[in-house]
């Protein structure tokens, strides 16, 4: 279309507060949220660019818009590289670096009582 692809990741915490009752309405509830306030606020680029949210749940789910996106993106990659299994890497690849965001998360989440309290544990 002679536009210029242009794309927003956003790694929603599904189990926050402001989002636990979308959550437990439906499974991806929360992606397509994210992904909806990401069109919004890039509204303006329509004219020049085309624009892809990707919004991903940190439990797993990704917003429909980027999951057809990312299948398409697989099989042309696929297509030029002549690997059938490209679009399979790529799904593969995006579960590996949301799993390392989740252990950051859980590791930053522990107390260091030493830290804290000046007494060693």
């Amino acid at each position: 279309m002679g536009k210029a692809l242009s794309w927003d990741v956003t790694v929603v915490f599904l189990l926050a507060e402001s989002y636990v009752e979308a959550a437990a309405r439906d499974a991806g509830a929360v992606a397509e949220i994210a992904a909806s306030r990401k069109s919004v606020k890039y509204v303006g680029l329509d004219s020049r660019y085309i624009f892809q949210p990707i919004a991903v749940e940190s439990l797993g789910p990704i917003n429909d818009s980027a999951t057809t996106f990312l299948g398409d993106l697989g099989r042309r990659i696929a297509e030029q590289s002549g690997e059938i299994r490209e679009g399979n890497f790529l799904f593969q690849w995006l579960s590996v670096l949301i799993q390392r965001f989740n252990a950051v998360l859980l590791h930053d989440s522990f107390v260091d009582e030493e830290a804290e309290t000046g007494i060693p544990a």
